[in-house]
């Protein structure tokens, strides 16, 4: 656990190739504060660039990793289904794929060709992975600050865009069925929202900032 974590903090210190290269550095910060991670590659699938959210994907290993500053998935069927989607990229054209991450979870990539116009094939190719969860902890914070949530409603609202019903909150937290219904319908009158629906959708949509990184290594 102790050299995974070195690793983390090794990728996201140290980028594994120049900004410069495959992007500005103010975009290049500008991206490092977005939840999604971005790889920016070569047609053969060499890293130009990789944002803090792609560089601690890369730490986990858990969907992609890199081999000599070359992109790899972790076994041979999706070894080629990466392969073909960046041979798409090259003919200018889009590929969502689909890579294993352990026995059951799944890692979303959209493989996009970066065009530059005057030049027939793109010499650059943008990966941006899913997002872990649907709403990082910063946003979540910001947005109750700028509701007046209180920390409770907060925790609960947390609990909410996960997936868990007003039941198994109310498990998680200890609490009654009945305290939950009244942290929602708080919820809701403080937010403008018609329904628990509406509110996790609010939520949901929010811009894609990612949470403080430091707090990735506790």
């Amino acid at each position: 656990m102790e050299a995974i974590r070195e690793n983390k903090h090794q990728l996201i210190a140290d980028p594994p190739v120049q900004l410069h290269e495959g992007l500005g550095a103010g975009l290049a910060l500008l991206m490092d504060e977005f939840a999604h991670g971005v790889l920016v590659v070569s047609p053969e699938g060499r890293l130009l660039h990789a944002n803090q959210a792609a560089r601690l994907e890369l730490a986990r290993r858990s969907g992609l990793s890199l081999q000599d500053q070359h992109l790899e998935a972790h076994d041979a069927d999706h070894g080629r289904l990466l392969a073909e989607a960046l041979a798409k990229a090259v003919e200018g054209k889009r590929s969502l794929i689909t890579l294993a991450v352990g026995r059951e979870a799944r890692l979303s990539v959209a493989v996009l060709p970066l065009n530059t116009p005057g030049i027939e094939r793109p010499a650059r190719i943008a990966l941006v992975l899913a997002r872990a969860t649907v709403c990082e902890s910063l946003m979540l914070c910001f947005f109750a600050r700028n509701h007046g949530l209180t920390g409770a409603e907060e925790q609960v609202l947390g609990f909410l865009c996960q997936g868990y019903t007003a039941p198994e909150t109310a498990r998680h937290l200890k609490v009654a069925v009945s305290t939950i219904r009244s942290h929602v319908r708080s919820l809701c009158a403080k937010t403008g929202s018609n329904g628990m629906r509406e509110l996790v959708t609010r939520v949901a949509v929010l811009p894609p900032v990612a949470p403080v990184w430091q707090e990735a290594f506790h």
